[in-house]
């Protein structure tokens, strides 16, 4: 089968589902202090219809799915999922983003049934901060989640920190070192204005450039050539065993070789994080769909999904009532993260 392009020419093989939009922390740039209200469970997609529709997509090309959530081991029997779409041939890499706080619970089940690697949330490595970020996690209970997860073969084990002034910017060289003595990877992830858009601020933004900057002063980057699978440009500080990575979703747009698409929980395929365009797959699988519809579904969702987004460009650098007309509108737990 040809690869699945989109109308410009990016090849679309990877899908990331969301489990579910229900989360056991309220990360301060995420989520609202008190939550917000769940979807309700009869319009989250089941395991089986999750499974139909990462069977279509493999069928169409899709060949990497990360599972996401909210956070996704808050929902129940999930391994079902993951050994269901271990069975489904084309699979090369199935793979979870957790904030880590019951991953110590799981990581030996997670990969008894499939699952190749995890992506652990991480911004502080301060227990005290790290409860004030997230509002109330439990930084020792992700560093076992971290352990557990590697022992059991979750490798590689990436963590995920997204750097905020004023907040944690001071940790960016401790997460940096974590790579020289490890083979993990730091993945560095620019603030975004999603959803919790009363919280994003350029007095917060520190953005990529500024991080590598940081960074350099443990030593020079040299590129690391990765097997694409994400956004993230990779590079290795001399002699380190593990790899950096960076996200730069405003100050270098990565749209150019974006290869995704995104299912979320209550059952929209969305072609790209930051356009509010959705296509509904859950409502046609509900009436009674066949493959054929899905596919087609699945294809138009690739057909409209545009050329990049322009945060960045004219994106207001603070204030947030100029913001609001630009930030996404769904909070990252209702997307996927």
């Amino acid at each position: 089968m040809s690869p699945l392009q989109d109308s410009y020419a990016r090849v679309i093989d990877y899908l990331r589902i969301s489990v579910t939009d229900k989360c056991n922390l309220r990360c301060i740039y995420c989520m609202p202090s008190d939550g917000i209200a769940p979807v309700r469970h009869s319009d989250i997609l089941s395991y089986e219809e999750i499974i139909r529709v990462a069977a279509v997509a493999v069928r169409l090309g899709v060949r990497k799915i990360r599972l996401t959530g909210g956070e996704p081991l808050v929902r129940k029997n999930l391994a079902f999922l993951i050994s269901s779409l271990r069975a489904i041939p084309g699979i090369d890499d199935l793979s979870l983003t957790t904030n880590g706080i019951l991953l110590g619970q799981h990581a030996r089940t997670l990969a008894d049934a499939g699952l190749d690697r995890v992506n652990v949330s991480i911004d502080s490595l301060r227990p005290d901060r790290y409860r004030e970020i997230t509002r109330g996690g439990d930084l020792e209970a992700v560093l076992r989640g971290v352990q557990a997860a590697e022992k059991a073969g979750l490798k590689p084990l990436k963590i995920n920190m997204v750097p905020m002034r004023g907040l944690n910017e001071d940790e960016i060289l401790d997460f940096a070192r974590i790579t020289i003595d490890t083979d993990r990877h730091v993945r560095f992830i620019e603030c975004m204005p999603v959803g919790s858009i009363n919280f994003w601020d350029a007095g917060k933004y520190v953005n990529t450039d500024e991080i590598r900057r940081i960074i350099e002063t443990l030593g020079s980057l040299s590129p690391v050539r990765m097997r694409k699978n994400g956004p993230s440009k990779y590079y290795r500080i001399h002699r380190a065993k593990g790899v950096l990575g960076f996200i730069s979703a405003l100050s270098h747009h990565y749209c150019g070789d974006c290869n995704r698409l995104r299912l979320t929980a209550d059952g929209k395929l969305r072609p790209c994080l930051f356009s509010e365009t959705e296509i509904d797959i859950r409502s046609a699988i509900r009436a009674g769909a066949a493959d054929d519809e899905i596919e087609r579904l699945l294809r138009l969702s690739i057909e409209v999904k545009p050329k990049g987004h322009t945060l960045g460009n004219s994106l207001p650098l603070s204030g947030s009532e100029q913001l609001a007309s630009h930030a996404v509108k769904r909070y990252m737990s209702r997307i996927g993260g």
